[in-house]
């Protein structure tokens, strides 16, 4: 099995989630922020895996289930930050963020038998999601990230080194309002949507 890592910052008002403020309040923000990560982590939780991570920006909080190593951030870049995490790796390992909370363990159920490296892409250009059956930092230092080229560009770097690369389902980043509402929509019955749902009530927004 392989270690399954989710890089997350903890979801503080001010330093999450900031292009969802307006329409919504830092605090606002945060929430989301903190129910996306929940999220997340229960489909990791459920995922076959020899190891669960959490390489946290921050301090954990209630919002982390049980079953996680938690380890602090690196410095630098976040290319830096997220080959720091492989590099702590010893064993195949799929990486994969705190802002897709419609992700599921079928999805994250992968086996690198079939490939060298799975790469998830996401509507923005970037990626959601990370794998590789022999995590080399190298793989991901100097790729620019949070650009409309970054998933591009680390596709690029895995398909260089002569791995044979398998693309995981297309899926939605929350960056903004309309990014979360249309989250909301595709996994409904989660914590993210009934905390978008309570806070764009009539009684509240």
């Amino acid at each position: 099995m392989s270690t399954l890592l989710v890089i997350a910052k903890e979801p503080r008002p001010g330093r999450v989630k900031t292009r969802l403020t307006p329409p919504f309040t830092p605090g606002e923000a945060a929430s989301l922020a903190a129910a996306a990560l929940a999220d997340t982590l229960d489909a990791v939780a459920a995922t076959p895996a020899s190891r669960r991570v959490l390489v946290l920006d921050g301090a954990p909080g209630p919002w982390l289930p049980p079953g996680f190593d938690v380890v602090p951030q690196g410095p630098g870049g976040l290319d830096e930050r997220l080959a720091e995490a492989f590099a702590a790796c010893t064993g195949p390992a799929l990486l994969i963020g705190m802002d897709t909370p419609q992700v599921t363990p079928e999805l994250l159920t992968v086996d690198f038998a079939d490939g060298d490296a799975y790469l998830g892409p996401a509507e923005d250009g970037g990626f959601w999601a990370l794998g590789l059956a022999d995590p080399d930092p190298a793989l991901l230092r100097g790729v620019p990230m949070s650009t409309p080229v970054t998933g591009a560009v680390q596709r690029a770097r895995l398909t260089e080194a002569g791995l044979r690369v398998r693309d995981l389902p297309r899926l939605r980043d929350v960056d903004t309002a309309a990014d979360a509402e249309a989250v909301a929509v595709a996994a409904p019955h989660g914590r993210f949507a009934a905390a978008l749902t309570r806070l764009t009530a009539p009684t509240g927004r």
